[in-house]
């Protein structure tokens, strides 16, 4: 009973899911009816978080959890008392380049009024499209945009970048170089000015505290770069069972 209402109350907090394996591990079942159960496992595949962010893989795992019983009685889950879980993210590059068409992302990189970036488009608000990441070894990263100055021309944009984690909640991109190879000579000295404006904007873009589910916190403490994929090490502290996705 307790497999299938944790397994319900998992997959509500994604859109969308391929797989989602839920494991309860209780010994002696007896504890279960003061509420008390040695740890959850999730591992899950395809999973899509507000319509719009997809992982390609999520698992965790709980410390010891102290439920309401009577709460799995009516099919829900309710915690007694907070817990924490460690978790592995892992994303691929496509799924950061959809992530960066998503609005709550998109809201960060259009219309913008910064003075740097007004000076450079007559008082217009400027707007960074058509994001493209690449991941490279070692934390690298290849990243490739174009800025819209409300002209006729659109001014590409390329650097490489480290990633790095910052007081376990913001990702940064770090020692990042405009690369002139493939930007047009002519457009050059503007296109390095946008780069190092889009660099700022980035690193103060990804925050996990602007992205927590309710009742959850969550901390990276590692990522790595492994061939197309990123991945995330980290933990939850969960005060809750989140409602919604």
């Amino acid at each position: 009973m307790l497999n299938t209402v944790a397994s319900k109350t998992i997959r509500h907090l994604f859109t969308r899911s391929e797989s989602v394996e839920v494991s309860v591990r209780c010994y002696p079942s007896s504890k279960l009816l003061q509420g008390s159960i040695d740890s959850f496992k999730m591992s899950g595949r395809g999973l899509v978080i507000r319509r719009q962010f997809r992982a390609d893989e999520m698992s965790f795992e709980t410390d010891a959890v102290s439920l309401d019983f009577g709460s799995v009685l009516r099919g829900e889950m309710k915690l007694k008392q907070p817990t924490q879980a460690i978790a592995q993210v892992v994303l691929t590059e496509s799924d950061i380049n959809q992530a960066f068409k998503a609005e709550l992302v998109k809201q960060h990189l259009e219309n913008i009024s910064l003075p740097a970036l007004t000076e450079l488009s007559d008082g217009k608000p400027v707007s960074f499209t058509d994001v493209e990441l690449k991941l490279q070894s070692n934390n690298r990263i290849q990243l490739f945009a174009k800025a819209d100055l409300s002209t006729q021309t659109l001014v590409p944009i390329s650097l490489t970048s480290t990633l790095a984690v910052e007081r376990r909640r913001r990702l940064l991109f770090k020692n990042s170089q405009f690369e002139a190879d493939s930007i047009p000579e002519g457009l050059q000295a503007i296109s390095q000015t946008l780069t190092k404006i889009l660099d700022e904007i980035l690193n103060n873009m990804v925050d996990l505290d602007r992205f927590d589910l309710d009742g959850v916190t969550m901390r990276i403490n590692r990522l790595e770069t492994q061939g197309n994929k990123l991945v995330f090490s980290g933990y939850a502290q969960i005060e809750r069972i989140p409602n919604n996705p």
